[in-house]
């Protein structure tokens, strides 16, 4: 069973960020051999905060020793090689996968230079940070095709373009 907890800080708008967020990551393991996950009898959480930029890049200058802000950020706590036995390794039912942090300053940014909602934005933010989640990399050319085609699907799945073609204005 997953399950989505979500905490929200302004400025984030008033929405239903609660059902986009479960919709999200939904849509992603669904894509992926992890995609099990969704049936197992432990419940598996993800934690997604919607934060300021300051509180990014606070959390990307100490993680990442990248003093700025930046659209999301990703902090597993399951090793990739142990997802496969996660079930297996719950004392109480219960598997915290990882934490995902969005900055609202920068996505809201990056969604008006791409002429969509933030709503839309987020959500593809959410799919690539659920991938993160799951042990997927974008280092190089090979592994970020496959980490892109699986974003794309999830949110074609969920009724959204594919966020890597480059608009022709």
């Amino acid at each position: 069973m997953l399950e989505t907890a979500l905490s929200i800080e302004d400025p984030w708008p008033a929405g239903e960020w609660e059902a986009l967020a479960h919709r999200a990551v939904t849509s992603a393991m669904e894509r992926t051999p992890h995609g099990e996950m969704l049936t197992y009898p432990v419940t598996v959480e993800i934690s997604i905060r919607l934060t300021t930029d300051d509180e990014v890049q606070t959390l990307n200058a100490q993680y990442r020793h990248k003093d700025k802000p930046t659209n999301v950020l990703s902090f597993p706590m399951v090793q990739a090689d142990l997802l496969d036995t996660i079930d297996q390794n719950s004392d109480d039912g219960e598997v915290l996968l990882g934490d995902i942090v969005l900055a609202h300053g920068v996505c809201a940014a990056e969604a008006e230079e791409r002429g969509i909602s933030l709503e839309q934005h987020a959500t593809h933010l959410i799919v690539h940070g659920t991938l993160h989640l799951l042990g997927y990399d974008h280092l190089e050319d090979r592994e970020a095709e496959a980490m892109e085609a699986i974003e794309i699907d999830a949110l074609a799945a969920l009724g959204l373009a594919d966020p890597y073609l480059i608009r022709e204005d």
